[in-house]
C-alpha cells in the first residue's frame, strides 16, 4: 500500500493536480499510517509539506484539506496537528520522569526535529524536541503553538514512536507557565533568576548580618535551627553550614524557594497529568556552591515539592555554542558533589547551555551515571547555517557580513567573549571553506547570538532580507541538514555515553 500512496503523490504531481505541473512530490515513507479506513502519509510539494489522506472514515472526514479524486491534501496546520494527536498517540508529547536520560533539542527554526529524531533513534536517551524560551520566541518571531506543532509533525513524518517531550524553557511569568501547560507542554523549566538576590555576594560581613537581621525572627529561627553548624552527609561527601554561609544562602535563595513552591502548588500539582518540573538556578552572577544546591534542594524536599531536575550554575563558563571554558579538574570536583546531591534527593542533574561542551561530557555521563538532562539549542541553528554555507555560499556571505555589522546589538541578549577582530575576513575565504567558519569559536558565537537579528532583517521594501531564502534552502536541502545534525548531535551523545 505504501507504494500505491507514493504513486498517487507522484501522479498528482505529473498530472498537475493539486501541485504545479512538473513539480516533484517527495513522499516520507516512514510516516505512512492507517487508522480505520483512512490511510495517511506526509508528502512535500516544492517546499511545502502536507498530509495526503485516502480512504474514508472519521479520521479522513476530520482532517481539514482540499479533496479531489477521492484523496485529500491537508496542510500542516495547528488544527490538523490536533487531529493527529487524537488518532495517533505517539504524536502527543509526554513526561519522562527521573529515571531516564533526556536530551533537550531546541529547534529554533521548526526544521531540525526530523534530523534530531534520526540522531536519537535507538539510543538510550529520550528527546525533548519542543524546547524554546520566551526570549528565543521573541527573536525568531515564533510562538509556543508553532513550536509544539512542528515537533509533533516531525514525529509523524519520521514514524517515531518511542516518545518525545515538550519543554516550556526558562519560563519566569505565571501567564507563560499557564499558557505552556494549556498547549500540552510536558516539561516546565522554571527560571528563578528574578527571585535570586545577586547583590548578596558583594556584601561585607557586617552588611550581610545587618540585612539578615531584617528578616522576620520566625524565618531566621527556622533556618538557624535546621542548618547552623550542621553537616549533611551526601554519599561519601558532606556539606556544612556555619552562621555566615547560612545567612548568605537564606538571603540569596529564600524568595526563590518560595516562588518555586508557589508555582508547584499552583500549576504542577493541579495540572491533572505528569509534568517534568525543572528548577533553573543557573542564571546567576556566580557559580552555585554545592552547599547552596543542597540548601535549595532540601527546602524543596522538606516542603514536598517533587522536581524532575535542577540546573545549578557550574564553575567556569558555559558560553553559547562553544566548548567549556575553565578548570576542568575543579569542574569535575564540583560536578561530583552536585551529582551526588541530585542523587540524594532523587532528581536528575540538568546541564544548561550544553551545546558543544565536548570536553566535560564524559564527566557528566560518569558522575550522573548516565541519568541527566542536557539542553542544547543554538548548536542546531549553527548546523543550519553550516548547511547553508555548503550549498548557498552567496546567502551565507550576506548573512555573515550583516551579523558583523549588527553584532553589538546581539550582545544585549547573551554573554559571550567573542573577539570579532579574530574572525578571518570573508574576502580571504573561498566558498568551499565557508562551512569552516562554524569550527572557529569567534565566528560560531558571532552567528550564534545574531540569529534573531538575521531572521528578522528586512530590506528597503519591508520584505525578508534572509529568512525566506534561508528556509527555502534548508527545506530543499533537508537531507544535508539532517546529516549535519546527526553528525554533530551524535557527537554530543557519544561523549555522554549514549
Amino acid at each position: 500500500m505504501m507504494s500505491s500512496i507514493a504513486a498517487i503523490a507522484q501522479t498528482m504531481a505529473t498530472e498537475g493536480k493539486a501541485v504545479p505541473q512538473g513539480q516533484e512530490v517527495k513522499v516520507y515513507e516512514k510516516s505512512y499510517s492507517e487508522n480505520g479506513n483512512t490511510k495517511l502519509v506526509m508528502v512535500r510539494e516544492g517546499i511545502e509539506k502536507k498530509l495526503l489522506a485516502s480512504g474514508s472514515g472519521e479520521l479522513y472526514e476530520t482532517l481539514q484539506g482540499t479533496e479531489q479524486d477521492g484523496y485529500k491534501l491537508c496542510p500542516l496546520t495547528h488544527e490538523n496537528r490536533l487531529v493527529l494527536n487524537r488518532y495517533f498517540d505517539y504524536t502527543v508529547p509526554k513526561a519522562f520522569g527521573k529515571k531516564i536520560s533526556t536530551f533537550g533539542l531546541g529547534d529554533r527554526l521548526g526544521l531540525a526535529s526530523p534530523g534530531h529524531i534520526q540522531t536519537i533513534r535507538g539510543r538510550d536517551v529520550k528527546p525533548v524536541l519542543a524546547q524554546q524560551s520566551i526570549r528565543e520566541l521573541a527573536l525568531t518571531g515564533r510562538d509556543y503553538r508553532q513550536v509544539i506543532d512542528a515537533a509533533c509533525f516531525a514525529v509523524f513524518q519520521e514514524g517515531y514512536k518511542d516518545g518525545f517531550g515538550a519543554d516550556g524553557d526558562h519560563l519566569k511569568l505565571e501567564q507563560d507557565i499557564q499558557m505552556s501547560l494549556e498547549l500540552g507542554f510536558t516539561m516546565l523549566t522554571l527560571d528563578c533568576s528574578e527571585h535570586i538576590d545577586n547583590s548578596i555576594e558583594g556584601l561585607s560581613e557586617a552588611e550581610l548580618k545587618a540585612k539578615y537581621g531584617l528578616l522576620p525572627e520566625e524565618k531566621r529561627s527556622h533556618y538557624e535551627s535546621k542548618y547552623v553548624n550542621k553537616s549533611f552527609a551526601i554519599g561519601t561527601e558532606t556539606v556544612f553550614f556555619n552562621e555566615l554561609s547560612l545567612m548568605k544562602n537564606v538571603l540569596i535563595y529564600d524568595a526563590a524557594v518560595g516562588y518555586m513552591l508557589h508555582i508547584y502548588d499552583t500549576f504542577i500539582k493541579n495540572a491533572g497529568r505528569e509534568i517534568d518540573f525543572e528548577i533553573s538556578i543557573d542564571e546567576t552572577m556566580t557559580p552555585t556552591a554545592p552547599e547552596s544546591h543542597y540548601f535549595v534542594a532540601k527546602e524543596l524536599y522538606d516542603r514536598q515539592v517533587d522536581i524532575f531536575s535542577m540546573a545549578p550554575r557550574f564553575c567556569g563558563e558555559f558560553q553559547k555554542g562553544i566548548d567549556y571554558i575553565g578548570d576542568i579538574a575543579q569542574f569535575e570536583k564540583e560536578l561530583k558533589l552536585h551529582a551526588a546531591i541530585a542523587d540524594h534527593f532523587g532528581y536528575k542533574l540538568s546541564i544548561h547551555s550544553g551545546s558543544d561542551k565536548f570536553s566535560v561530557f564524559p564527566l557528566v555521563g560518569k558522575y550522573t551515571s548516565g541519568r541527566f538532562h542536557v539542553k542544547t539549542a543554538g548548536t542546531n541553528w549553527l548546523e543550519a547555517v553550516r548547511t547553508v554555507a555548503k550549498v548557498n555560499p552567496g546567502l551565507y556571505r550576506a548573512m555573515h557580513q550583516y551579523a558583523l555589522e549588527h553584532f553589538e546589538e546581539a550582545t544585549v541578549y547573551y554573554h559571550v567573549t567573542t573577539d570579532i577582530s579574530k574572525i578571518k575576513p570573508l574576502s580571504e575565504v573561498s566558498d568551499a571553506d565557508l562551512p569552516d567558519y562554524m569550527n572557529e569559536d569567534n565566528a560560531r558565537q558571532l552567528i550564534h547570538i545574531t540569529y534573531g537579528i538575521l531572521l528578522q532583517a528586512r530590506n528597503a521594501e519591508g520584505g525578508s532580507l534572509f529568512k525566506e531564502e534561508f528556509f527555502r534552502t534548508l527545506i530543499e536541502q533537508e537531507e544535508q541538514y539532517d546529516q549535519s545534525l546527526s553528525s554533530h548531535i551524535g557527537r554530543h551523545l557519544d561523549l555522554l555515553g549514549k
